[in-house]
């Protein structure tokens, strides 16, 4: 019940009624015609590999359970998937690899990426600024979507509960940035209102974008300015 009231809200808070395109979807042109409007930017942030470091929080567990089989540093991570690289390894890791962030404790447990919290609290304050935590839960989903949760409320407080998507294809969440760490995101809308920022992280480093794509290497680089680029231009007075 919380999963859905949190769609519904970012849907029908700050951009008006459903549409007939499906729940508060519209292509990219009335996306950028709806800020025109005057609606708040709309930001989704990822959370695992942007907000919480998933990576090292893996390595970290992946050795300590496991501290006779071999790993991947981060710095030689490639591709989205861990468990695909570990069973190129090894093909029985892969599934040693999935049981990590299975088990209990793992998300509540990672650690916040550097800056990630005080950039995502600032941008909440700014004028014209809706900022919401789009996440995907994995598919087993006992421990996953409650720890979600619980860590988003022990980093951001309570309030911030408010502003949690999870689902499993952001292409249907409208919006006008997505700062996610994963390259390809693709779903059941081919053309989603938002543009995909790629935050970077160890696995996607070394990917080179094609303009007009763009990445924020970090949440110390002025994020700011990518939001103020998706801002109509201030009116001027006559």
């Amino acid at each position: 019940m919380m999963v859905l009231s949190s769609f519904l809200h970012l849907h029908t808070r700050h951009c008006g009624p459903f549409t007939a395109r499906g729940l508060g979807r519209a292509p990219l042109s009335g996306a950028r015609s709806c800020t025109a409007m005057g609606r708040p930017l709309r930001v989704l942030v990822d959370m695992d590999g942007v907000l919480a470091d998933f990576e090292g929080g893996f390595l970290k567990k992946f050795r300590a359970r496991y501290p006779e089989k071999p790993y991947i540093a981060l710095e030689d991570r490639r591709g989205f998937w861990v468990s695909e690289q570990y069973g190129q390894l090894r093909p029985e890791l892969s599934e040693k690899a999935i049981g990590i962030w299975e088990s209990k404790n793992f998300f509540i447990e990672l650690d916040p990426i550097p800056g990630a919290v005080e950039a995502v609290k600032q941008m909440a304050k700014l004028e014209n600024t809706a900022v919401f935590i789009c996440t995907s839960p994995i598919k087993k989903y006992r421990y996953c979507a409650y720890e979600k949760y619980a860590w988003v409320e022990k980093h951001f407080g309570q309030e911030f509960l408010e502003q949690m998507v999870l689902t499993r294809d952001k292409t249907v969440i409208s919006g006008d940035l997505l700062i996610d760490d994963r390259p390809d995101i693709t779903g059941a809308e081919p053309n989603p209102s938002w543009e995909h920022v790629l935050f970077t992280a160890c696995h996607n480093k070394h990917l080179q974008l094609q303009p007009p794509s763009r990445r924020l290497h970090s949440w110390a680089e002025d994020w700011r300015a990518i939001l103020d680029s998706k801002r109509p231009p201030p009116s001027r007075a006559i």
